[in-house]
């Protein structure tokens, strides 16, 4: 059955795929009005969640944001359908990287790189950086239960030149790595609600307190990599700017959960500066204190 809806939907996805921007994007306006006023895709989750964070905003604010959040992620949705046949020319003219010296700074250490990310603005463009990095990209994510398009998915983002890898799979190859002296990128976007049964740390995240996950942290700090944020901002319709902010470049030495803490804070100021391009579809203050 899998398989059947997978040939099935992959030939319209393709087609989706080569559209003009112009095009798609008027997909994404009809994707908008289906997924919010015909079935309310978890407008419930996203309602809740914007009341808990953004407390101090009335409902006519949240409501506004609400809507806002919905389009950016059909557009997201459609932008990632895009990367199917999108060149490495497009890309780079819609995702661009505003200081990439600083990334480059930190290559020169000959350390591997921790980067944190958040589920924020175009996050599925970031693995664009694989076109620019010399190191071996490596994008960590949560396998998708239908295997075909799991494959789909790693097929999309493999196309800028990034390894994907399964939460399950990435300590054991940042071992692996280790053992051969080979550099690599890790990707973690780390902002999401972790299983309760192995949360290690609780802080406060857009003024709750939450489980919040540490695997990032952890991983850099046993193998000394360099840790770097970053910085999505969305410019108009399909043009993003990305900045980077250094972490640390000697992770051993720093205070358990401090990198934790920085990033986290980070994201928080990202949010609040324009939460309507933030995923708010996750259930991420489902374990609360």
């Amino acid at each position: 059955m899998q398989f059947l809806v997978y040939i099935f939907l992959y030939p319209f996805l393709w087609c989706l795929s080569i559209l003009p921007f112009r095009v798609l994007y008027l997909f994404s306006d009809v994707a908008y009005f289906i997924s919010y006023y015909i079935f309310g895709y978890r407008k419930k989750t996203v309602r809740e969640n914007l009341a808990l964070a953004l407390p101090h905003l009335s409902d006519k604010e949240r409501l506004i944001i609400e809507k806002k959040s919905f389009r950016n992620m059909c557009d997201i949705f459609l932008e990632m359908i895009k990367t199917m046949s999108i060149s490495e020319k497009e890309i780079n003219k819609r995702y661009v990287f505003k200081n990439f010296e600083v990334y480059q700074e930190l290559e020169k250490k000959q350390k591997s790189i921790a980067l944190f990310c958040a589920h924020y603005a175009s996050y599925e463009w970031a693995v664009s950086i694989n076109y620019k990095a010399t190191f071996q990209g490596y994008a960590i994510y949560k396998k998708i239960n239908n295997a075909y398009f799991d494959k789909l998915v790693r097929d999309i983002r493999s196309k800028f030149k990034a390894t994907l890898i399964t939460t399950k799979e990435t300590i054991p190859i940042i071992i692996e790595n280790n053992k051969i002296n080979k550099l690599g990128l890790y990707g973690f976007a780390s902002d999401q609600s972790p299983k309760i049964t192995s949360v290690f740390y609780w802080k406060s995240f857009m003024g709750i307190e939450v489980p919040i996950h540490t695997g990032a942290e952890m991983l850099a700090k046993r193998y000394n990599m360099n840790a770097i944020f970053l910085r999505t901002k969305r410019i108009k319709r399909g043009y993003y700017a990305a900045t980077f902010e250094v972490l640390s470049e000697n992770t051993s030495i720093v205070p358990d959960y401090e990198l934790t803490d920085k990033f986290i804070e980070l994201v928080e100021k990202q949010i609040y500066e324009a939460p309507e391009h933030y995923l708010w579809t996750h259930k991420r203050w489902k374990h609360r204190r």
